[in-house]
């Protein structure tokens, strides 16, 4: 009578065992996570450091940055007279309402195109779609050059006029890619049933669609915002009129000392203020709308801006 084959012990008994993970997957030991605090450590000190210098500059007396020799670190009699000055009126108040305005109006303009360009491309039913889908994209790598749109523009009558710092940067094909991706995302049935219940194009972008979009819509708004308060090359090119320029232009010819801004010149001939905190006041100003504005989109980035590129 034959015997069954002996089983060992040992492999009946081994549990099983899941298979490696890559080594991406593994939890950090103690000094990759020291070791990571410390380079977010010194990206933040690099970021904010120069930041801290023009705020303390800006804030500083004219002593206290003479007896600095220059940029302040620590700060001492801290003094608001150069925004006081700045805001007071004059070149730079105008300027920065000027770039407040383009910003406000440009922005809502390009939002407009973007969002029915974006709209109109992301139905498979529409008119020539991919013929004007493909035109698009062409050109974002085939463009006429700055000769031919400043020819462009001044044969329009756009120059000398804020018009031309809005029509020719008013529209990002990039922008309209990603609004087209994330609208393509939208379930067609919620569509089809808003089409049966009667409601047109226009509705349905306005009660579905853009509710529905309101992550990816903020994120592009702030590109197109900053995009327009930052902007300086298009006002230098096209406007020659200097009432009319915008906050960049005006920190531009201040940084690098033309001349002070009207109504600050007596001030700095008395020693009342230094150039340098006018300087570093006038970065300020330019700064804050984006940093204030920056941290209430940023929720926004994943969900908006990764989500309708990537699932386009």
């Amino acid at each position: 009578m034959g015997t069954a084959p002996a089983v060992s012990v040992r492999t009946a008994r081994r549990p099983w065992s899941a298979p490696p993970r890559p080594v991406w997957e593994e939890p950090p030991a103690r000094a990759g996570l020291a070791a990571k605090a410390v380079v977010l450590t010194a990206a933040c000190l690099a970021v904010l450091f120069p930041l801290w210098i023009v705020v303390v500059t800006s804030l500083s007396s004219m002593k206290t940055i003479t007896e600095a020799g220059g940029l302040v670190v620590v700060p001492r009699d801290l003094t608001f007279i150069a925004y006081q000055e700045l805001l007071s009126g004059g070149q730079v108040q105008r300027a920065a309402l000027v770039s407040l305005g383009i910003t406000v109006v440009g922005t809502l303009f390009s939002m407009t195109v973007s969002v029915l360009c974006a709209y109109g491309l992301s139905r498979p039913g529409s008119l020539a779609h991919r013929w004007i889908l493909a035109m698009l994209l062409a050109t974002m790598f085939f463009g006429a050059g700055l000769i031919p749109t400043y020819l462009l523009v001044q044969a329009l009558g756009l120059t000398d006029s804020y018009l031309a710092l809005i029509l020719p940067s008013a529209v990002s094909i990039f922008n309209i890619l990603v609004l087209r991706a994330f609208f393509m995302n939208i379930s067609t049935e919620l569509i089809d049933s808003a089409r049966i219940d009667g409601a047109g194009d226009l509705r349905i972008l306005w009660r579905i669609v853009m509710p529905l979009s309101r992550a990816v819509i903020a994120v592009i708004a702030l590109f197109y915002a900053v995009g327009y308060w930052s902007a300086w090359f298009n006002a230098s090119l096209y406007l020659s009129d200097q009432s009319m320029m915008p906050l960049q232009n005006v920190m531009i010819q201040i940084v690098q000392k033309q001349e002070p801004p009207t109504g600050l010149g007596q001030a700095i001939k008395t020693n009342q203020l230094s150039p340098l905190s006018v300087q570093m006041a006038v970065m300020m100003l330019a700064l804050v709308p984006v940093a204030v504005i920056s941290p209430f989109v940023q929720k926004h980035f994943k969900k908006g801006m990764l989500t309708g590129a990537v699932k386009g």
